[in-house]
């Protein structure tokens, strides 16, 4: 990508860019839009002291990208600048996130994966932004970051303003709570930053509280080993028997901390029609899903967040999740039908599944 001379940014009135690249980013379908620089010297401290702990588990890419992932000069050489956005997701009349939970026959999906990936959306979006920047002063030196490279996305959001990390370390907003995806927009534009905003969590620790697994071990620490959103997305084997019982009825993601953050009182739904229910996901039967074969999976989940994890590893979490649903032989009829799955993993968490059923019987 071609830089602007550095002589241009003497006439440039880069206040005023400012403010329009945060109007641009408003009409591109971003809630909000600020500029932080790039010093992130204490959040690479805490990242090396999490990665020295062990908490990424088996996300190797978090160790193997160490504290390159706070330096965002050496991902863009040149960057001075980091453009944060924010993009509400919660997807207006889904069936309410607690109600699924209470109804051990249902599969929880986490909210942000009822629609279509959003990496695509924010993706294209950012580069719509990136466009009407330079069509205002010419090429300059950027790239687009949409949760796809070792960014730290919410430590950049949080020094620009856009809200602050709560204690279950996602960001909270004020005006927006936590439903909301981030994308960023590296660049050599020295534009004027943004103030960060305060830290309002308070004593509050509900986050800590509701967490089926403990996870959240200590406020703005979270041990992603025993987090029910790795052990479904992230983790590739096994998912320990120790916490598949508290896993209940969660088949990708878990929402929990969310649901119970005061917060998010404040959030609003989507505008996207691309976050919309796809496919009845926000109240379908684990059974029903447990049935998909292959070719469903691949058809229906084509373009949705969920289909990254692929075709075994969602048979092995719907497996926990009909190991931990209410008794009954339409359950256990549909984990003997797989019982004989190719799949190794799918076989143990299937054998699991019907022992802890048979128990109830």
């Amino acid at each position: 990508m071609h830089t602007i001379d550095p002589s241009a940014y003497a006439t440039m009135d880069l206040l005023r860019l400012a403010r329009d690249i945060k109007a641009w980013a408003r009409e591109l379908g971003f809630q909000a839009a600020a500029i932080s620089d790039t010093e992130l010297g204490e959040a690479e401290a805490r990242l090396l002291d999490w990665l020295a702990k062990g908490y990424h588990g088996e996300m190797d890419y978090m160790a193997r990208h160490g504290a390159k992932r706070a330096r965002p000069a050496e991902l863009q050489p040149g960057t001075l600048r980091v453009i944060s956005v924010r993009m509400n997701y919660r997807p207006p009349h889904a069936r309410d996130g607690w109600e699924v939970l209470a109804d051990g026959s249902r599969a929880h999906i986490a909210r942000y994966a009822l629609g279509r990936d959003y990496h695509k959306v924010l993706r294209r979006r950012l580069q719509q932004l990136a466009d009407r920047i330079q069509d205002a002063v010419g090429p300059f030196s950027y790239r687009v970051f949409t949760d796809s490279a070792p960014v730290m996305e919410v430590e950049l959001a949080q020094k620009a303003g856009l809200g602050w990390r709560g204690k279950h370390t996602l960001l909270l907003s004020r005006e927006a709570g936590s439903w909301f995806f981030l994308g960023e927009l590296f660049t050599d534009l020295p534009l004027p930053v943004d103030p960060p905003d305060g830290s309002y969590c308070g004593s509050c620790q509900a986050c800590l509280d509701i967490c089926p697994t403990q996870a959240i071990v200590a406020p703005f620490e979270l041990d992603a080993r025993r987090c029910i959103s790795y052990l479904t997305i992230e983790h590739p084997g096994a998912i320990p028997e120790a916490f598949r019982p508290l896993i209940g009825n969660r088949v990708y993601g878990c929402d929990d901390c969310q649901l119970a953050c005061p917060w998010n009182k404040f959030a609003q739904d989507t505008g996207e029609a691309d976050f919309r229910v796809r496919h009845g996901l926000d109240d379908v039967s684990l059974v029903e899903l447990f049935a998909w074969s292959e070719e469903e999976f691949h058809r229906k989940l084509a373009g949705n967040a969920i289909h990254r994890i692929g075709y075994e590893r969602w048979l092995r979490n719907l497996a926990v999740g009909l190991g931990n649903a209410p008794a009954g032989p339409e359950v256990i009829g549909a984990l003997a039908a797989r019982a004989a799955h190719p799949s190794a993993l799918v076989r143990e968490h299937v054998a699991w599944a019907l022992a802890r059923q048979r128990r109830r019987t």
